[in-house]
């Protein structure tokens, strides 16, 4: 049991050396594309959501 944890851990180690990390600005440069779109998408489903509620309104009148 310990070899074969031991060998997943060295096989772990030797994967994790192969990740090219992202460097802090291509980092930056995601977070903000990330936070855009959430934006987006949350005024998108906000007026949706409006344009919906005013017309079931206008509809049970």
């Amino acid at each position: 049991m310990i070899g074969k944890t031991t060998e997943f851990l060295s096989n772990v180690k030797t994967e994790l050396k192969k990740v090219t990390w992202p460097t802090r600005k291509e980092t930056y440069g995601s977070t903000i594309v990330v936070i855009v779109l959430v934006l987006i998408c949350a005024v998108f489903l906000w007026v949706v959501d409006s344009a919906l509620s005013t017309a079931i309104r206008m509809l049970l009148k």
